[in-house]
């Protein structure tokens, strides 16, 4: 969805405005911690939460710099970016959960 939303329809500007590239730099975030990580829940809990704040970043970047206007108003580039935001730690908060459950299972499997 980010890249659709990037890409075809524009977070930030118009659609093909230039800035909407830097949600690349998000995605290369995500691809390249999932393939350290190797999908283990707390390596994924961590690329995630990196995912969150690139994103952030990008949408500091752009409301600092006043990029996308007059077609993005601040409030757009809050409310789009927030979104992400809040997927990306809504995921990374499960994973980690995941990853702390695992760590209890063979702690009690071990004690048994």
């Amino acid at each position: 969805m980010l890249v659709w939303l990037s890409l075809g329809v524009g977070i930030i500007g118009a659609d093909g405005d230039p800035a909407n590239l830097m949600y690349f730099g998000v995605l290369a975030v995500g691809i390249i911690g999932a393939a350290i990580a190797r999908g283990q829940p707390r390596g994924m809990a961590q690329t995630l939460f990196a995912m969150a704040l690139a994103q952030a970043l990008v949408t500091a970047i752009a409301l600092i710099a006043g990029l996308g206007l007059p077609w993005s108003p601040p409030a757009e580039i809050l409310a789009l970016n927030g979104f992400f935001i809040a997927l990306f730690v809504g995921s990374a908060w499960l994973f980690r959960r995941a990853a702390r459950e695992r760590t209890e299972g063979a702690a009690a499997h071990l004690h048994q």
